[in-house]
């Protein structure tokens, strides 16, 4: 962040905008901006009971578990996608369809197909999170060197051999970028599925907070909800760049 020809540490923003938030707070504009202050307070006052740890840990279990759902599906198939024309005019338009439609609409049908449980909530965040892994993955692998695939037929590489050696790190770049907005998007499937099919851990304390105005204890909520959004993105923004060497080789 760049202020009147200064570089600032990149976190200046964030504390700009916490300042701004706490004088508006402070101010009382709203009810519905209690101060950063306060919410902090709040978070510490909750974060040790029951309701709260269980919350987490019900929100943890179906946001990581659709998520790795997501990675272990939506990255095969599109490496597939990307090295294999027939597989890819197939599935495109389906990928490109769900990517852009409104997934919430199809929540009422998984609560037809997989009731009112965590499937269905996980399958939600799975939803949410595969088509961008899939669309990455392909991308990195239609960018890759044609000569490092023939090189390694040429040396006898099995099919499997090509696919884990050749196609999955030389599209990690993409692949890793994929994952990062995947994880993004999964953290909107998850409370929108604890919020419309099962009425239980983030989702729950949302419902509650928000049905009894307590306006510091839902942003509490919501502010830990987007901190582990964010470590995890940068985490895998981080890796990003350290596989950026792999970028480099493929136009070698």
């Amino acid at each position: 962040m760049i202020l009147f020809g200064y570089r600032l540490p990149g976190m200046s923003s964030l504390l700009l905008w916490g300042a701004l938030w706490e004088i508006v707070g402070q101010l009382e504009v709203t009810f519905f901006l209690p101060p950063l202050s306060a919410i902090f307070v709040t978070l510490l006052e909750i974060s040790t009971t029951k309701v709260f740890i269980k919350a987490l840990a019900d929100t943890g279990y179906a946001f990581f578990v659709g998520t790795l759902s997501a990675i272990i599906i939506g990255i095969p198939v599109g490496i597939l996608m990307g090295k294999n024309r027939l597989i890819d005019e197939m599935l495109l338009p389906w990928v490109n369809m769900f990517l852009s439609a409104p997934l919430t609409a199809l929540v009422p049908v998984l609560m037809v197909l997989f009731g009112f449980g965590l499937k269905a909530i996980i399958i939600t965040t799975a939803l949410f999170a595969i088509w961008i892994i899939v669309l990455n993955a392909r991308a990195g692998v239609l960018q890759i060197n044609r000569s490092l695939v023939e090189m390694a037929h040429s040396f006898g590489a099995s099919p499997s051999d090509a696919f884990f050696k050749i196609y999955f790190w030389a599209a990690l770049p993409e692949i890793l970028g994929g994952v990062r907005i995947g994880f993004i998007r999964a953290v909107k499937g998850v409370i929108i599925g604890q919020l419309l099919i099962s009425i239980v851990g983030f989702g729950a304390l949302f419902e509650l907070y928000s049905a009894n105005f307590l306006m510091k204890h839902f942003w509490a909520v919501l502010l830990v909800l987007f901190t582990l959004a964010f470590i995890i993105a940068e985490f895998l923004a981080h890796l990003e760049r350290r596989v950026a060497y792999y970028a480099s080789r493929r136009a070698a």
